[in-house]
């Protein structure tokens, strides 16, 4: 029993953390850590990019705010059993319930429409974005290690998550640890992260490219990860709603790329043909005109 506990993750025993007169709740405050992350990635990369840090924070003031919003409704909406039955629930946040689809999905679009009226590139700030959104999710997934929350199957590993019986599925209170969903996800995003700067210096990705595999690929980790939970979830034709978001995002995100990039090669050559019939074509020398016949 004592190698078993030493080869696994433990759980901290609360979510909260009292100084005195105030209770600090770590899922929110791994949310603000998160947030910080996005920003100062973004703004970094947009600043080497020509822009100002004046925007982003603008942005974020904007973005952040539709964003805990939109993750919150698209929590209300897929997963309303989950909503504590009091006055209070559909805003207690705190208690975890913030899904990253609608929370990206808003949050972008407000984003974006600041942006578009301050006169900037959108997509290439949606391009600066991208891997910022990705740490961000990252570290976001702390907080539901923090709640002991959204764990996968019982799992033997090393690696194997402890999760206490007052926080396990009925048909798994036997089972002492799980697959540590969270830091299955927070490694993907890193790593997701990573992938998406290497590329953007390593090829000529139009924008919106990046951005667009950055829906892809943060999908198609989604997806797998999604299989592996067991907490309660809708299911539509016998795939977790996520599951379905998930694909959704995939195809969506590939199909993006494909055709921001033939765009981008289609303009690049149309370009280069009006070039081309504007120039003036050069005299041949009258010395130099041969008659045949």
């Amino acid at each position: 029993m004592t190698a078993a506990v030493l080869a696994s993750i433990p759980s901290p025993s609360t979510g909260e953390l009292d100084l005195g007169p105030f209770t600090v709740h770590m899922y929110g405050l791994t949310l603000l850590v998160a947030i910080g992350a996005c920003i100062w990635i973004t703004g970094r990369r947009w600043v080497a990019r020509g822009g100002d840090w004046d925007l982003i924070m603008r942005l974020a003031v904007w973005g952040v705010g539709a964003g805990i919003v939109g993750a919150r409704l698209y929590h209300l909406i897929t997963s309303w059993d989950q909503v504590p039955d009091e006055w209070w629930g559909p805003f207690a946040i705190w208690r975890g319930g913030l899904g990253v689809w609608g929370g990206v999905a808003l949050g972008c679009l407000v984003g974006g429409i600041v942006a578009k009226r301050a006169g900037a590139d959108v997509w290439l700030l949606a391009e600066c974005l991208a891997p910022g959104l990705l740490v961000a999710q990252g570290l976001g997934r702390l907080g539901n290690w923090w709640n002991q929350e959204l764990f996968g199957g019982p799992t033997g590993l090393p690696w194997g998550l402890e999760i206490a019986p007052e926080n396990r599925p009925l048909e798994y209170l036997d089972s002492a640890t799980f697959h540590p969903t969270f830091l299955y996800e927070m490694i993907w995003d890193f790593g997701a992260a990573l992938l998406l700067i290497w590329i953007g210096r390593r090829f000529a990705v139009r924008p919106p490219g990046i951005f667009a595999l950055y829906i892809a690929i943060y999908s198609f980790g989604r997806f797998w990860v999604e299989l592996i939970r067991v907490d309660p979830a809708h299911e539509l034709l016998g795939l977790r709603v996520n599951n379905w978001v998930a694909l959704a995002g995939v195809v969506g995100g590939l199909a993006w790329f494909v055709l921001s990039q033939r765009r981008g090669r289609d303009a690049g050559a149309a370009r280069k043909r009006r070039k081309a019939e504007k120039r003036p074509a050069m005299a041949v020398p009258k010395g130099r005109v041969r008659q045949r016949g």
